[in-house]
């Protein structure tokens, strides 16, 4: 009965807007309270969950892709892709998938993406005869490859609680993400071919190798950052270390980089920082309610009920997370569900990697739908579009990611290939 007044609670707190880590954080107090529980068990926990060491990388990674965009790499990969395709028929809508793809081995982030790219991409779209509901969609859609190329924010996150390793996870994660790409390329193909209105460009010789010098520096950090993480030379928070110092470097090279921007970049980086630590403290606290109920081996039981195929278990994970990701901010939902996912997945026999790739994307889809949908209103903002546009625009794209989430169920050894051949 007390479980049940405390979910209630937080689903009122939701409801009515108040920020995720306040809704559980309040209510989850209030029980320790009546439950007898002391104050100082609450702190620990809370202290414990967000000064764990694997999460160390997170404020880095979250530094390095905002130097990353405060160094003007966005508008330059935009610049470079442009010229690569200028004479393919709907070359912004590749160019868009194209640049996230870039941007993302540096990022990490969805809402880094949207932001800095959408607002280079969306208008020169709208000028180029494209819709404004086909250039939102894609963009916005596009960004959702961040949080799931490597390196990923949400990934480090899972593979702390899920005690994995982050870089056999960010190997998994790659081959996903490409077919993310491949799939929004698709959805672009067959958009742009009713767009009457949208011609071929001219190859531009000069453009394509002046806009070339630009990207050749910051496009070998992903093969310091990742290179150094797969082959072992870097733990992923030395890597993110590294690919800060490198970033900040190109951009002092290049002279896109002022004190400004790097100070711009460290505030962004405390702010978001701080919006996901107090998140992961207070799901943790939230979390440790939800062990000392005994829902784990609650759920454990009534999964069991239900079905013992890897399959079907991962269908109802999938399912699940589309559906919280709706309503419950992504890192919430991983702080929350993996301590009880994962044992029920050790016991059925999926593959903790595996697991964490569906989930993670998964959960990013519910960063495009509403009333949560960060992502869209980003994407809104940057756009001055209306959210319910975005959302329609985005439909068409979601229907390739829905597909991927199936064929990773369908189809895990696909997931675990890379990190099998890299001997992770």
């Amino acid at each position: 009965m007390t479980l049940l007044l405390l979910a209630l609670a937080i689903a009122v707190l939701l409801a009515i807007r108040v920020p995720v880590p306040f809704a559980f954080l309040g209510p989850s107090l209030v029980y320790m309270a009546i439950e007898g529980q002391s104050l100082g068990m609450a702190l620990r926990t809370v202290t414990n969950a967000a000064s764990s060491f694997p999460l160390l990388a997170v404020p880095l990674f979250i530094f390095l892709g905002a130097l990353a965009n405060h160094a003007g790499i966005a508008d330059r990969l935009f610049r470079f892709a442009q010229a690569l395709l200028a004479n393919v028929r709907g070359n912004l809508g590749y160019v868009a998938v194209g640049t996230s793809v870039g941007f993302a081995w540096m990022s990490g982030s969805a809402v880094a993406d949207a932001a800095a790219l959408g607002k280079v991409q969306i208008p020169a779209m709208i000028r180029a005869g494209y819709g404004r509901r086909f250039a939102t969609g894609v963009s916005a859609t596009s960004a959702l490859i961040a949080p799931v190329m490597p390196p990923s924010i949400p990934a480090v996150i899972y593979a702390g609680l899920a005690a994995v390793s982050t870089g056999a996870l960010f190997a998994a994660s790659v081959i996903p993400a490409l077919l993310m790409a491949i799939g929004l390329c698709i959805v672009v193909w067959m958009l742009v071919r009713r767009m009457h209105n949208v011609k071929k460009g001219t190859f531009d010789r000069a453009e394509f190798v002046a806009s070339s010098k630009g990207v050749i520096l910051p496009l070998i950090a992903p093969f310091i950052i990742l290179g150094g993480i797969l082959g072992g030379f870097f733990t992923p928070t030395e890597a993110a270390a590294v690919g800060v110092v490198y970033i900040a470097l190109v951009g002092v090279l290049q002279r896109s980089l002022s004190l400004k921007s790097f100070i711009k970049a460290l505030t962004e980086t405390a702010t978001t920082t701080a919006s996901i630590m107090i998140i992961v403290a207070s799901a943790s606290l939230l979390g440790y309610i939800l062990a000392r109920e005994r829902l784990p081996q609650i759920l454990t039981e009534l999964v069991f009920a239900i079905t013992d195929s890897p399959i079907v278990f991962m269908l109802l994970v999938a399912l699940l997370m589309l559906i919280l990701g709706t309503v419950i901010d992504a890192t919430a939902i991983l702080v929350l569900t993996v301590p009880i996912i994962l044992p029920i997945a050790n016991q059925i026999g999926v593959d903790p990697i595996v697991l964490g790739v569906l989930m993670i994307l998964s959960l990013m889809i519910g960063l495009l739908t509403p009333p949560v949908g960060t992502v869209l209103f980003v994407t809104a903002a940057v756009s001055k579009t209306r959210i319910g546009e975005v959302f329609r625009g985005s439909l068409p794209f979601i229907v390739p990611l829905l597909v991927i989430c199936v064929l990773i169920i369908a189809f895990p050894s696909a997931v675990m290939w890379l990190p099998g051949v890299l001997g992770l």
